[in-house]
């Protein structure tokens, strides 16, 4: 029994946390094996739940997949996923994280889209002493928004996303070739990836300056607001035909919504996490057509599963196959993370060592779908990045296409189309 393992039984005894529900548990009669546990935290239900819309199909594909264990040490052992919702509440997801630390005796926890669940369920897992595996949030907000010191960094948790510097590079590629005014109006919440976005020196203002751009921020706004009148006077004012931000689907509905009705008529709309999803794009209507958002992962991306040998393609195919619906970006990261699973399983020198199974994460160096994932790369301890390109949703017949317009900085992945202007 290691002194990690014996504290958590400690904190289990002592904790007040009310257990939440599974909402999908993958269990195997592993009658001969031992079986690791894994914890995992999603938003699938609330305003997040776009990031979370293909997390039955690929937990399933990836119950498959652990079907026959994982080996370790010529040593054969079953994997056990617990998955549940964060309801996409940060207080909520520090409480199941919690549940599956203290509660279900989790050996290994991962979570996945925007700070708001990555960063309570990392903090739980830091605290806890549980190793802990994050993806789906640029790395400032997950690494700063949890006051991590470059110099120190963590010892439990673990990172793998793009950062801002990557976003920010896009978009200016994509607007610098589009050939309207270079005054941005900026939409940013008072919320984690909000504050990272807009942050003088983090975020967007100064590279927008350096680069010969006006950002125009009238200040953060509380999520979920429903009246962006001010903000679009301010935008109209002073002649903006580029808006950037980082919003939830909801407030970009509400924007978009008022934007028409107080006849603001941008020519370049780029938005993060908002305009992400088919879901949210078909639900805009016509107003959909020629949206612009970053781009982390497509079926053309040129990368292969580590777990299933399957190519970018083939995943979204299956995805799309089995539900009816478009491919979602969320797809390739959620699959990754359990191939960055499987691989620390397999080359941990002990299992029952949780500090062991941290020192076999530190060391991965792994191709997986999504590009590389080697944390040896920074660019801070506990982060490695993977690749990002930009574009825009295209509707061509019924169907909107998330088309690929500028890769200047992930040239492996290859463009689709032109940038289209607004109107």
């Amino acid at each position: 029994m290691t002194l990690a393992t014996t504290r958590r039984q400690v904190l289990r005894g002592l904790a007040t946390t009310v257990a939440a529900p599974a909402l999908v548990t993958s269990t195997r009669a592993y009658a001969a094996n031992p079986t690791i546990r894994v914890g995992h935290v999603s938003p699938r239900t609330g305003p997040l739940a776009g990031f979370a819309e293909a997390d039955e199909h690929v937990l399933t594909g990836i119950d498959a997949a652990f079907a026959d264990g994982v080996s370790n040490n010529g040593k054969s052992y079953g994997v056990e996923i617990i998955s549940k919702d964060s309801q996409s509440n940060p207080n909520r997801a520090a409480e199941v994280a919690a549940d599956l630390i203290l509660g279900e005796e989790v050996d290994l926890i991962v979570a996945a889209s925007t700070p708001d669940t990555t960063n309570p369920v990392a903090d739980q897992a830091e605290i806890n002493e549980v190793p802990c595996i994050t993806t789906d949030c640029p790395w400032q907000p997950y690494f700063f928004g949890r006051n991590g010191n470059p110099a120190e960094g963590f010892l439990y948790t673990y990172h793998f996303f793009w950062g801002l510097e990557d976003v920010i590079a896009n978009f200016l590629d994509l607007w610098g070739g589009s050939g309207v005014a270079r005054t941005v109006a900026g939409l940013f919440p008072n919320d984690a990836d909000g504050n990272a976005w807009g942050h003088p020196e983090l975020g967007f203002p100064r590279p927008l300056a350096e680069a010969g751009f006006t950002l125009v921020d009238p200040g953060r706004y509380q999520p979920l607001n429903d009246d962006f009148s001010n903000y679009i006077a301010a935008f109209k004012e002073t002649g903006c035909e580029i808006v950037t931000g980082n919003m939830i689907p909801p407030d970009f509905a509400t924007f978009w919504a008022q934007a028409a009705q107080q006849d603001f008529r941008p020519k370049v709309v780029t938005i993060g996490k908002a305009l992400l999803f088919p879901s949210v794009i078909e639900s805009l209507g016509d107003r959909g057509d020629g949206l612009t958002s970053e781009i982390w992962w497509t079926p053309t991306h040129p990368f292969n599963s580590s777990l299933t040998g399957e190519s970018a393609k083939a995943l979204a195919d299956g995805y799309t196959a089995a539900s009816g619906r478009p491919w979602t970006q969320p797809i390739g990261f959620k699959h990754a993370l359990f191939e960055v699973v499987r691989d620390v399983i397999s080359r941990s020198a002990d299992l029952d060592d949780p500090m062991a199974m941290v020192e076999s994460i530190k060391s991965t160096n792994l191709s997986t779908i999504v590009g590389d994932v080697n944390w040896a790369s920074g660019p801070v301890p506990n982060v490695t990045k993977t690749p990002l390109v930009a574009g825009q949703w295209q509707k061509m017949g019924d169907a909107f296409n998330l088309v690929v317009t500028t890769n200047a900085h992930a040239p492996q992945i290859p463009v689709g189309g032109e940038l289209k202007l607004l109107g």
